[in-house]
């Protein structure tokens, strides 16, 4: 999978505004070490101008300061530019004073006088956040016309490859035979071959082959004259007559009786018809599209399906592969399902936490585009915040009502079992790390001489699990 460039350190530029040069001095040291771009100023008028005139990702600023204090500095950069990531520092650690910096916008603070540990955690908070909306902008900006055709979207390479074919087909009137799992977009790629042809002006009609019984199919198709069979107590249109100098989709085409496959291969052949009852033919003028769900050259192996009509269907085959195999594809399908049931459920989400999107990258979707659309659109009723989470993702994507994923199928099984171990790894990781914070006073340098591990691992494992330092 190609993932959004995430933001790294030494891209990630941070401004500290404090009017004391022994803070500026500590964070430039502390924030320089760990590879963070850092720019600093005692004055808060310059630092603020640069703020507005430049692009920072966080800004570090001191609460109480001469001439313009660090609320103002807030405000004003939240106003002009709300994407930046706000860090207060206060010598007044009140909870009125958080609690008020919070309501305006501000990602976090830290207490004078702080340690490199607090200062370090509340930072890389902040960026992890400057990650999460980076990666939102960059699915937000494939959802043009990259990695789209009309309502159809996709970045991987079989996606592209369908992109490529519809293009080429659509100008002309060839028979297209769409093949896929239930679930793949089999009726939204024949739409939007129909809509880019010179057909778009005249009907699409869509018949669900699956849907209509055998005795009902042919009456469907062909029509029929008033009085033709007992019920027949008017004339009807056939979806043969309706699709003239149209297209006419027929939806899971494997279903049709041998008998009926005979009849569909002379109307393709002569482009003629007589309604049921009727005794005039009538000539129509439409585009074929059929979809299958099923093996066809399988069923014309094994007596199922007639070859010659199998010929006549397959003159532009295309393949639409199951989205398990195309995994490329998640995160923008999930955030263009996100935008339209925000849109209309009337919610205020933004954004899909990394944690989520990896948990829906890991499920095997046995329904495919179908399945993860109906996922996205309870993930978004049920959202309590601006960010779908990964806990949220877990109770509703694949799971039994004890927690357990369960296997669609021999790659779900596999997935499972990966998902199982890294569950068992990730609550002894995190226990592990929280025991040796707290034998060592949430002091991480201590903490990871403890262990014998890296300071940066340490950092690492903290992050990962979102742990919060208890003393701030």
């Amino acid at each position: 999978m190609s993932h959004p460039p995430g933001i790294d350190r030494a891209k990630t530029r941070i401004m500290v505004i404090d009017d004391e040069n022994v803070v500026l001095k500590s964070c430039a040291r502390i924030l320089g070490r760990l590879g963070y771009e850092i720019d600093t100023t005692s004055d808060p008028r310059d630092g603020l101008k640069r703020v507005l005139d430049e692009f920072f990702n966080i800004v570090i600023v001191d609460l109480k300061m001469p001439d313009i204090d660090g609320m103002q500095i807030l405000k004003s950069v939240k106003e002009a530019r709300p994407e930046t990531e706000v860090i207060m520092i206060t010598g007044y650690s009140t909870v009125e004073t958080a609690v008020q910096a919070m309501k305006l916008g501000a990602a976090d603070y830290v207490a004078k006088p702080f340690n490199p540990d607090e200062l370090e955690v509340v930072v890389e908070r902040a960026a992890e956040k400057q990650d999460l909306l980076q990666e939102n902008r960059y699915l937000r900006e494939e959802l043009q016309d990259k990695y789209r055709l009309g309502n159809l979207i996709g970045r991987s390479s079989s996606m592209a490859d369908v992109f490529r074919q519809i293009l080429k087909v659509a100008p002309t009137s060839g028979t297209v035979l769409l093949s896929g799992e239930s679930g793949t977009g089999k009726e939204l790629v024949a739409r939007t071959i129909h809509f880019n042809s010179p057909r778009k002006e005249g009907p699409f009609i869509v018949a669900d082959c699956s849907a209509l019984a055998p005795s009902l199919l042919e009456s469907e198709l062909f029509g029929h004259v008033k009085g033709s069979f007992t019920g027949a107590e008017r004339s009807h249109k056939g979806l043969f007559e309706l699709a003239d100098r149209g297209t006419l989709f027929l939806d899971e085409i494997a279903n049709i009786s041998y008998e009926a496959q005979g009849k569909l291969l002379r109307v393709l052949e002569s482009m003629e018809f007589k309604p049921v009852g009727g005794e005039v033919s009538k000539k129509v003028d439409f585009r074929l599209i059929a979809a299958t769900n099923r093996e066809l050259q399988d069923m014309v192996d094994g007596g199922e399906f007639r070859e010659d009509l199998y010929y006549r269907l397959s003159v532009v085959p295309i393949v639409i592969r199951p989205l398990r195999e195309r995994r490329e594809d998640i995160p923008i399908l999930a955030w263009h399902f996100l935008r339209e049931f925000s849109d209309v459920h009337a919610k205020d989400i933004k954004a899909i936490s990394p944690g989520a999107l990896d948990r829906l990258m890991t499920h095997a979707w046995p329904g495919n585009i179908r399945e993860l659309r109906n996922a996205i659109e309870r993930l978004v009723i049920m959202a309590d915040g601006a960010t779908i989470p990964k806990q949220q993702v877990a109770l509703i994507v694949g799971q039994s009502q004890n927690g357990t994923v369960i296997p669609e199928d021999l790659n779900g099984l596999k997935t499972a079992k990966k998902i199982a171990r890294e569950k068992a790894v990730e609550e002894v990781e995190k226990a592990f790390v929280m025991r040796y914070l707290e034998r060592n006073n949430w002091n991480v340098s201590r903490a990871a001489r403890d262990i014998g591990m890296q300071r940066t691992n340490l950092h690492a494992l903290i992050k990962k699990y979102g742990i919060r330092s208890k003393r701030a």
